[in-house]
């Protein structure tokens, strides 16, 4: 969808809701990072400019960590259930797995860490 013309702050606001939200998921346990993508796919339509850099940014930050979460609790189930399913070879996956839980404990904190300096540049009137 391209943008349409219009003042330079149209979906500043949304921008920086969805920003805050995405900052706040953590103490949420995620909750919030959903309501922050629903914000931000709501004001995608009227925002222009900078904003509108944010939203997509931020739109495109939440689908990358999800389907890394997604891939990374996969393996860490696979990991689980092979554990118990053949204890002998399995042990040599419980390192994997704990290597797995630690990757996205990091992918958490880059999303915070992200979104931080997301929420830095929209404040500051620079590009995501």
């Amino acid at each position: 969808m391209e943008p349409r013309p219009g003042h330079e702050s149209e979906g500043r606001p949304a921008a920086l809701i969805a920003w805050g939200l995405y900052i706040l998921s953590l103490p949420s346990a995620n909750l919030l990072v959903i309501v922050g993508l629903i914000v931000a796919y709501a004001g995608r339509s009227s925002a222009t400019g900078l904003a509108r850099d944010h939203i997509e940014a931020q739109i495109g930050l939440f689908w990358s960590v999800f389907w890394w979460t997604i891939l990374l609790w996969v393996a860490i189930i696979i990991c689980g259930v092979s554990f118990f399913a053949a204890p002998v070879t399995g042990i040599v996956l419980v390192p994997l797995g704990l290597l797995l839980g630690l990757a996205l404990f990091f992918l958490t904190v880059w999303f915070t860490i992200k979104s931080i300096i997301g929420l830095i540049h929209l404040v500051g009137d620079k590009a995501p």
